[in-house]
């Protein structure tokens, strides 16, 4: 796993749809009532969070940053909100790490979180990993999922011996069971590992990561079911997952369903769809000298039926509109809050 998945989730807000504030502004994060208020710690900022709720940012900065001022934790955590996402006014992160510092060192989870993803970054706090490192932990044990993920993957990083690996897995497991597909990804594939790897239960949360749409979990669970790893083999489910993440523009699902079409796997041979589906992903950079060879042993009339194909797989002609939940994540629903997935 890589350092950078500390940063996906703080990457995904940012790239949020905007929307236009009731009192003008550019707004860049999710809208204020998509916010529960316990993210700003301990009670609510009372005139400010309610002006906030109603998407009244400018209104809410003004209410809030006398309280933030003053100390309060609330107020700092929703000043520090609408600087970093620049709600109602322009982005500043400098002013967002200061109240949401300011936040953490009074506790505040969201504001921990926030505030050891910048000291990582170094953008606009000075880079600090140890610091960054208590303050999400702190977060992490105080119950934020994305903390959890993220000190996960930082005790990964640095894990010393097995025991740091199982208290990582841990925390992978507490963001899991809140429903974070990031972290139910990341729990199945530490469940491979090791030297007793629980590959039932890793199939699992690939299976509740996939059904929340993460292409990569939905990819490796369609191999999963097409091989019979963790479970009973199903290549007809596995093609449909596989399909489902190549649809999305997955490039490894784009090459991989190429391959199930060439083998016949799950679905009937089509040696077309299988040149159509593996241009696209080679369009992408990816190379695989087996469906090179599939290109190569093509007609002309067979090439240009390919590309054909490929402008209406493009176009939306095909993929599957929803799939079904396999059965093995259906029947452990009832038990996901219990000690084993």
């Amino acid at each position: 796993m890589r350092n950078d998945l500390l940063f996906a989730l703080l990457i995904l807000a940012a790239l949020a749809t905007p929307a236009i504030a009731q009192d003008g502004g550019q707004v860049t994060g999710p809208q204020a009532s998509e916010v529960a208020p316990s993210r700003f710690g301990g009670r609510e900022p009372d005139q400010a969070y309610g002006a906030y709720q109603r998407g009244l940012y400018i209104t809410a900065l003004k209410l809030a940053l006398p309280r933030a001022e003053a100390g309060d934790k609330a107020a700092q955590t929703l000043v520090a909100e609408i600087y970093a996402r620049g709600l109602g006014v322009r982005r500043n992160g400098q002013l967002a790490a200061k109240w949401y510092e300011a936040a953490a060192e009074q506790g505040v989870a969201e504001a921990q979180f926030q505030t050891a993803l910048m000291l990582i970054d170094g953008e606009f706090l000075p880079r600090d990993r140890t610091r960054a490192y208590e303050l999400m932990k702190a977060a992490a044990d105080a119950g934020n999922p994305m903390a959890q993920f993220n000190f996960g993957q930082m005790m990964i990083d640095e894990a010393g011996n097995e025991a740091d690996e199982r208290e990582a897995l841990a925390y992978f497991e507490r963001a899991a069971r809140t429903g974070l597909p990031d972290a139910q990804y990341a729990l199945a594939m530490l469940l491979t590992q090791g030297e007793e790897p629980d590959l039932a239960a890793a199939r699992t949360w690939l299976a509740r990561a996939a059904q929340q749409n993460f292409d990569t979990a939905q990819v490796e669970l369609g191999s999963w079911l097409v091989e019979g790893i963790g479970g009973a083999r199903d290549m007809e489910a596995g093609f449909g997952w596989i399909e489902l993440a190549a649809t999305g523009g997955n490039v490894a699902a784009r090459n991989r369903l190429a391959k199930l079409y060439w083998a016949g796997m799950g679905v009937e041979g089509d040696s077309i769809a299988a040149a159509a589906w593996y241009m696209l992903a080679k369009r992408e950079g990816l190379v695989d000298p087996v469906m090179e060879d599939h290109l190569a042993g093509l007609s002309d009339a067979e090439l240009e039926a390919a590309r054909t194909r490929m402008v209406e797989i493009e176009q939306g002609g095909s993929g599957p509109a929803a799939l079904e939940e396999p059965e093995e994540a259906a029947a452990d629903e009832g038990s996901a809050g219990q000690d084993q997935p």
